[in-house]
């Protein structure tokens, strides 16, 4: 008989899950694969259904990094990573809107440009706790500037303000001055940069004629600079000449790599996000490691987002929820 019901069953399976109290503290994750399990035991391909995946969104905390391309501004880049979020669990849905309501909590670590690209370190759930330790790890980045311009941005977003010859200079030129540039040494911030003045970006305010006024140089420890390549114009450092620059790219961020961590946006899924979020606890010291939480008393609860950004302002760390 067993057989016989088996033989009939549907080839997709829809999967809801019940209020947690009902299913003994099991989770949404756990759930799931028993129903994989059980699929692949009758031939059926698994679907799961959006409750169940809101319900593993809602789970998910703890740090991870993704792949920043150029061109959206951190904060724009967390707002597409939350909507894909939602979309893919169907939330919030109008069935919800007389329940408990529960936020998720959602932020980075560590602003990038929009002319800059790659790892973005991201906190979600109990994990936006942990974004503060990413502003003081350590960072590595490759940079490629043109000789010859000066903008006023200092990189090639920003208005040409002046041009010089760079004709003579040589590899041997950039390479004999790196040492200028290694160590403990003192940098005035940009103008042009995410700094900010009575809550407001200084590239904003530089962007509507205000004028302001340059931050305080702050000690900044550089541990290596290398020379990667010299292919005139084109270059790394800024020398005699005038420069700016061409690329800026985040390859680490505390334990994160561009490489072997950054998801990118067509990883942006609950299951890629959750796989990663494992992979990445081992990556962090043993007092970040987030402790396991208790079930929740109940399943039936709407989903909220908040925002929270961590502005690399030393001494003046802001978290700004939206």
């Amino acid at each position: 008989m067993a057989a016989a019901e088996a033989a009939v069953v549907s080839s997709s399976l829809i999967i809801d899950t019940a209020p947690v109290s009902e299913i003994a503290g099991t989770t949404a994750a756990t759930a799931a694969a028993a129903v994989v399990a059980a699929a692949a035991r009758t031939g059926a391909e698994p679907k799961v259904s959006k409750a169940a995946m809101a319900t593993k969104l809602l789970s998910l905390s703890g740090v991870f990094a993704v792949h920043k391309p150029k061109g959206p501004t951190s904060a724009e880049l967390l707002n597409r990573l939350k909507e894909k979020l939602l979309a893919e669990a169907g939330m919030p849905s109008p069935e919800w809107t007389k329940r408990k309501k529960q936020t998720l909590k959602i932020g980075h670590g560590g602003t990038l440009d929009s002319a800059a690209r790659g790892v973005l370190v991201v906190g979600i759930g109990r994990g936006t706790k942990m974004l503060t330790s990413m502003l003081s790890g350590s960072k590595r980045y490759i940079a490629i500037g043109e000789l010859g311009k000066a903008t006023d941005t200092l990189d090639s977003t920003g208005k040409v303000t002046e041009e010089k010859p760079y004709d003579k200079i040589t590899q041997e030129d950039i390479e004999g001055i790196l040492q200028k540039f290694t160590g403990n040494i003192m940098q005035v911030p940009p103008l042009y940069s995410a700094l900010k003045k009575d809550g407001q970006r200084l590239s904003t305010l530089m962007k509507r004629g205000e004028v302001v006024e340059a931050k305080p140089a702050r000690p900044v420890t550089v541990y290596s600079i290398s020379l990667q390549k010299f292919q005139p114009p084109f270059f790394t450092l800024e020398l005699s000449s005038c420069a700016s620059v061409l690329e800026l790219t985040r390859t680490k961020q505390g334990p994160f790599t561009l490489e072997e961590h950054a998801l990118p946006e067509d990883k942006w899924t609950i299951d890629d996000i959750a796989q990663s979020l494992q992979h990445c606890s081992s990556l962090l010291p043993a007092d970040l490691a987030l402790k396991k939480s208790k079930p929740e008393e109940s399943n039936e609860q709407v989903l909220s987002c908040e925002y929270i950004t961590l502005n690399e302002t030393k001494g003046d760390d802001v978290i700004k929820t939206f």
